[in-house]
C-alpha cells in the first residue's frame, strides 16, 4: 500500500542544497498559515553535512514560512507517495523577516531595484547535469536523447505539470550530459524554479534507478556543468529596456551601466555564484564556461554574454534581448546568485563606473589578452568577497560571515585531495 502523501516545506542553503521539514498532507492549510520550526545554525551546514563554525550556535529559533505560490506536486508512482514541495522564507518566530534568509535577500534586491529605477528583472536559469550508467553516445545526438527515455519525456511532463514551464530538453556536449532550460520568468519566480528543478530531476532519476549529478566537473579533463543565468529588464509598463538598435551590439545605455556593475564586482561575486572548491577547475579559458571578466557579443568565453536574437517567424528582437552571466553553477544558492547580480547591476545603474568595452563576436584571443582574469580558486574568490566593501555591504554581517565560514570549511574538508579526487567528492554531493 502506498503511504499517505506529505508536504515538504523547503529552503535552499548556502551549499545550494534543498533542506526542510515534512508534515502530513492534511496539515497543508495549517502549515501555510503558521509554517514549521527551523534553526538558525542550519544555515551553516556545509555541502558535506557538517555544521561550520558560526555565530548562531545552539540558540535561537526560526520559522519556515511557506509561499503558497511556489507549490509543486510530485505525483505518486508505484511505492512512492505523492509529495507537495513548497518553498519557504526563513523568518523570526513572529513571522517577521530574518536578515539571513537567502530568499529574502533576493526579494529585497528586486524590490530595491524597482524602487530606485522602476525596473523589474526577468530571468531564467539553465541547468546542465550528467547521468550515470548510460551507453556511450555522441554530443547533441538523437541517440543520446533516446538513450535516457522515458526519463526525458517524463521530466518534461513533470515540469510542465508543476508549472515550471520547460523550454528545452536536450542532449549536451559532454559525456552523458543533458541540459534543461525553463522559460523566462519574473526574477524571484525564476530563482524559485532553479531551486526546484534540481530536486525534481534528482527525484525522477531516483525513481528510474539512475543517478544524476549537477557538480561543476566529474573529472578535471572532462566537460563541466554550469548554470547560466539569463537576465533582462522591463520598465513599469512591461516593455523591455536592454535593446537599443542605435548602440554598439544593440545594448542600451541602461543595459551598459547594468553590465558595468556586474563586471566591476565580478571578482567578489564569484565567491557566491561559483562557491565550491571544484568550481574553478571549470572556470578556465577554452572550456566555454568563462575565460575572463569581459562583456562580449555571442562569445561563450565571456563572463557576461550578449545573447543572440532571431527574427524568424516574427521574433521580437527587443523582447528576446538579454545578458547571460556564465560563471555560475549548481553549487550556488539561486536566490543569492540572483540577488547579487541584481545588486551589482543596480550599483552600475546608480553609481559611477567606467563603461566596459563591448567586444564584438569577431574578437580574437590575442585581443582579449589584457582582460581581467577570474579568481584562480575559491579561496581567492572568498577573499575578494570579504574585501569588496560594496558587495559585503549588501549582506547582513551574520549572513556574510556564515557564508564565508561554510565555504572555508568546505575548502578545509577537501584539503589534500588531488583534482580527480576533488571532482569525485563534489560529484557525489551534487
Amino acid at each position: 500500500m502506498t503511504p499517505d502523501p506529505t508536504v515538504f516545506v523547503a529552503t535552499s542553503d548556502l551549499a545550494g542544497q534543498m533542506r526542510g521539514r515534512s508534515v502530513p498532507a492534511s496539515a497543508l492549510d495549517s502549515v501555510l498559515r503558521r509554517g514549521v520550526g527551523w534553526v538558525p545554525a542550519d544555515l551553516a551546514i556545509t555541502a558535506f553535512g557538517a555544521i561550520a563554525a558560526n555565530v548562531f550556535g545552539s540558540t535561537g529559533d526560526l520559522r519556515l514560512m511557506p509561499d503558497a505560490a511556489t507549490q509543486v506536486e510530485i505525483p505518486a508512482h508505484k511505492d512512492d507517495p505523492k509529495v507537495t514541495v513548497v518553498l519557504a522564507d526563513q523568518t523570526l518566530p513572529d513571522g517577521t523577516p530574518w536578515a539571513c534568509c537567502p530568499r529574502t535577500f533576493a526579494r529585497t534586491a528586486l524590490e530595491d531595484l524597482r524602487a530606485a529605477t522602476g525596473l523589474d528583472v526577468v530571468a531564467s536559469f539553465e541547468h546542465e547535469f550528467m547521468v550515470a550508467g548510460l551507453p556511450k553516445t555522441g554530443p547533441f545526438s538523437f541517440e543520446r536523447h533516446r538513450s535516457i527515455e522515458p526519463f526525458g519525456s517524463e521530466l518534461v511532463a513533470l515540469l510542465e505539470g508543476a508549472g515550471l514551464e520547460p523550454e528545452n530538453w536536450l542532449p549536451e556536449f559532454g559525456a552523458d550530459q543533458f541540459e534543461i532550460t525553463l522559460q523566462p520568468a519574473p526574477g524571484l519566480v525564476a530563482a524559485d524554479r532553479a531551486v526546484l528543478v534540481k530536486e525534481l530531476v534528482r527525484d525522477l532519476a531516483r525513481r528510474h534507478g539512475r543517478r544524476v549529478t549537477f557538480a561543476p566537473l566529474l573529472h578535471p579533463d572532462g566537460s563541466g556543468n554550469g548554470v547560466h543565468v539569463h537576465l533582462s529588464l522591463r520598465d513599469s509598463t512591461g516593455a523591455p529596456v536592454l535593446y537599443d538598435p542605435t548602440r554598439p551590439a544593440g545594448l542600451s545605455a541602461l543595459g551598459h551601466r547594468f553590465a558595468a556593475g556586474v563586471l566591476a564586482h565580478a571578482p567578489a561575486l564569484l565567491g557566491l555564484t561559483a562557491p565550491s572548491p571544484a568550481s574553478y577547475l571549470r572556470l578556465t579559458p577554452h572550456r566555454w564556461s568563462a575565460g575572463g571578466i569581459f562583456l562580449a557579443e555571442r562569445n561563450r568565453e565571456a563572463l557576461l554574454r550578449i545573447c543572440p536574437t532571431s527574427t524568424v517567424g516574427g521574433g521580437d528582437t527587443a523582447g528576446q534581448y538579454n545578458l547571460e552571466f556564465r560563471p555560475s553553477d549548481a553549487t550556488a544558492n539561486p536566490w543569492l546568485t540572483l540577488g547579487v547580480l541584481v545588486r551589482a547591476g543596480l550599483a552600475g545603474l546608480t553609481g559611477e563606473y567606467d563603461e566596459p568595452t563591448i567586444w564584438p563576436e569577431t574578437v580574437t584571443e590575442p585581443e582579449l589578452a589584457g582582460v581581467p582574469t577570474l579568481p584562480s580558486g575559491l579561496g581567492e574568490a572568498l577573499d575578494n568577497l570579504a574585501a569588496d566593501p560594496v558587495v559585503a555591504g549588501w549582506f547582513d554581517p551574520d549572513l556574510l560571515a556564515t557564508h564565508l565560514a561554510v565555504k572555508r570549511a568546505e575548502l578545509a574538508a577537501v584539503a589534500g585531495l588531488d583534482d580527480v579526487q576533488l571532482c569525485a567528492k563534489m560529484a557525489d554531493v551534487y
